[in-house]
């Protein structure tokens, strides 16, 4: 049973602060493997700073992997407009958190996304949804680069889509070869990005 709930935890109507679509049922779900995986790591885990940790957990996750419920070329499509304007839209610097799937540890950095539009654009703020969607979902970052192009291409057919993803691996950075300064980045092109040199330069120039 799902129900809308504040970041809290505690339904609300009415409010105009950000709400969650929450399922208590996957909630307790959740919760219980995390007070097992507690129970697992150490050797206190009644303790007060622990006691309501697998709640928190669950509901932190739960939080972080919504991108699943989330369907962003119809996010798109809603706010599609007709429009004649055919120059690059370049939308950057946004900001992108997610998890790893491979250790579950976060990834963060920012997001370079550009189109040319062919006769209708979108609202800019669908741009940085598009990006949030995919990344509240377990990623690798190559994975969630092509996604983000795949989908401004389905949802409005433009000349071309560009889509640069510049993070920090906490599984990098943590553990394994522990490279604090290492940046992983990642690109992916379409249309007119790819088949014309100066088209892309101009995007790379643009972000840096």
């Amino acid at each position: 049973m799902e129900q809308i709930i504040k970041n809290d935890g505690f339904p609300e109507d009415g409010d105009y602060s950000r709400l969650e679509l929450f399922n208590r049922e996957k909630h307790e779900r959740l919760e219980a493997l995390y007070r097992g995986v507690l129970n697992e790591l150490d050797a206190e885990p009644e303790r007060e700073g622990l006691v309501q940790t697998p709640s928190r957990m669950a509901k932190s996750m739960m939080f972080l992997t919504e991108g699943y419920a989330m369907d962003p070329v119809e996010m798109l499509k809603k706010a599609i407009f007709q429009e004649s304007y055919q120059q690059m839209v370049l939308v950057k610097d946004i900001e992108v958190y997610s998890l790893c799937e491979h250790h579950l540890i976060p990834f963060f950095g920012k997001a370079h996304v550009a189109y040319i539009p062919n006769g209708q654009i979108t609202g800019l703020s669908k741009i940085a949804r598009v990006v949030d969607a995919f990344a509240h979902r377990l990623q690798v970052q190559e994975r969630l680069t092509n996604q983000i192009r795949d989908c401004i291409k389905e949802a409005l057919n433009p000349l071309g889509v560009a889509v640069v993803i510049e993070a920090q691996h906490l599984c990098m950075m943590m553990r394994g070869v522990q490279k604090q300064n290492s940046i992983t980045t990642t690109s992916a092109f379409t249309g007119v990005f790819m088949k014309d040199p100066r088209t892309r330069e101009e995007f790379m120039h643009l972000i840096k």
